[in-house]
């Protein structure tokens, strides 16, 4: 079992009778109800009354013998201000929306979670429309990652309120989106596992787009084992099924890309990964350099603005039009790029990708998977980036640089923490092949139970 699986354990307690669905979500709440904590700045709408019946019924099932629907009912998740709830206007961490039409479904991945018993705690902060990598929002506050908090540091972004949900015991797991890097970067600045799955693995249905071409949905949780469990249920597969056996640490070949994903580390981010990757060698895994050169390429295919630019202009211009003032600033001027960008550079723009996946596809058989650091920084300190664009903008590159990779490469790929105690958080990214989800997370089994000793 691996270090941490909070929701495996809840699971294993509720079905023991040693606590009841309804304590673990009032505790959530009462987290989450703090004033001294990140609660307010966490969530843009709390759903108390919706999770405290959820666990009512999940206890209630369980006391009259009934099997629970999945290893996550009754236990308190939360969910991105990204997907519809019905009865609700999905706001998506924006103010332009406020007065938009209430949700008359909920989205797809939304349905599945209820259908799975879980007790949905609220609707989680964000950067406006998903358009950063930082997690900062002026609408709704920013949450702070739980190192460092005295100072005050970026949680990461987009998922920025869905990964200090878990991070502060606001919820047992999250769902976000990740279009190139949202639900890794918050993950990994958070001290947390987060996992993208192959996009098409996840239907977007009822979820406000950010870039139809590489937008996908996924979980963050404390360990990989909880990831896969809420995985299955976004997948639609079946959520209580045994865990895949971790791969046996002499068949795993990871490719280490001697390319600017190494580069401009921060001493503590060098250190931890330098040191991660010789526990894995010593295991017993194969750590081979390769120079993957598709993967600098990547850079030069977002240097306009690439898919989401150009694909957040055409779902936002009329309202841009209308309601820009009420935009956060930064988020308008990046989807403001996409306007230059032409049919005939948006076409050409598809081509190139299409012929670098298939390259790196080649390039990568041999290989279980790709492993990096997630970020290449320690989460920055807020102050420093609300008051400065320029000093935002490379921030945002820079954070963005390695998780951008496997969404124009449409790949899975996972973060799981690979500090120490006391040390800033530091996240170690396993990416796999397109499709490869199941091989890429038994290998994720393996690397964390690795790892696990240094975390102690």
């Amino acid at each position: 079992m691996t270090l941490r699986s909070p929701i495996l354990a809840a699971a294993r307690d509720l079905a023991a009778g040693r606590t009841t669905s309804r304590e673990l979500v009032e505790a959530a709440l009462a987290r989450a109800g703090d004033p001294n904590g990140e609660g307010a700045r966490v969530f843009t709408r709390r759903h108390d009354a919706a999770a405290r019946a959820a666990a009512d019924a999940a206890d209630l099932l369980r006391k009259a013998g009934v099997a629970a629907p999945s290893p996550i009912a009754g236990l308190p998740i939360s969910v991105k201000d990204l997907f519809d709830v019905a009865g609700e206007t999905t706001t998506a961490g924006s103010r332009v929306l406020a007065d938009a039409a209430p949700a008359a479904r909920d989205a797809a991945i939304v349905a599945r979670l209820r259908r799975a018993g879980a007790a949905i705690v609220g609707r989680t902060n964000m950067t406006e429309f998903a358009f950063s990598g930082l997690g900062l929002n002026p609408h709704y506050g920013t949450p702070r990652s739980p190192w460092d908090r005295a100072t005050g540091r970026i949680p990461g972004g987009s998922s920025s309120g869905a990964a200090v949900s878990v991070s502060d015991g606001m919820a047992l797991g999250a769902i976000g989106t990740d279009t190139g890097g949202s639900v890794r970067i918050p993950a990994a600045l958070c001290g947390l596992a987060g996992f993208k799955p192959t996009a098409s693995r996840v239907p977007r249905t009822g979820c406000l787009p950010l870039s139809e071409s590489l937008d996908s949905i996924g979980p963050l949780a404390a360990s990989v084992a909880d990831c896969i469990v809420l995985d299955r249920i976004l997948a639609g597969e079946e959520a209580d099924a045994p865990l895949p056996a971790a791969l046996p640490a002499a068949s795993i070949v990871l490719a280490l890309p001697r390319t600017e994903m190494l580069e401009e580390l921060d001493p503590a981010v060098a250190s931890a990964f330098e040191r991660a990757i010789g526990r894995i060698s010593t295991a017993g895994c194969r750590v081979v350099d390769a120079a993957l050169e598709p993967v600098a390429r990547v850079a030069k295919l977002t240097a306009n603005g690439g898919f989401a630019a150009a694909e957040a202009w055409a779902y936002h211009r009329d309202l841009l039009m209308r309601r820009e003032r009420e935009y956060d600033p930064r988020v308008a001027r990046r989807m403001r790029r996409g306007e230059a960008i032409t049919g005939a550079d948006y076409v050409e723009l598809a081509g190139a990708r299409r012929a670098l996946i298939a390259e790196m596809d080649a390039l990568t058989r041999p290989f279980t998977a790709v492993i990096s650091p997630t970020v290449p920084c320690v989460p920055p300190i807020l102050a420093e980036l609300e008051v400065d664009d320029a000093r935002y903008a490379a921030a945002n590159m820079r954070i963005l640089r390695n998780t951008t990779i496997g969404n124009y490469l449409d790949r899975c790929a996972i973060t799981i923490p690979c500090e120490a105690p006391g040390e800033p958080p530091v996240g170690l990214m396993l990416m796999g092949a397109r499709g490869g989800d199941a091989a890429l997370l038994a290998a994720a089994l393996a690397i964390e139970d690795i790892l696990s000793p240094l975390r102690r």
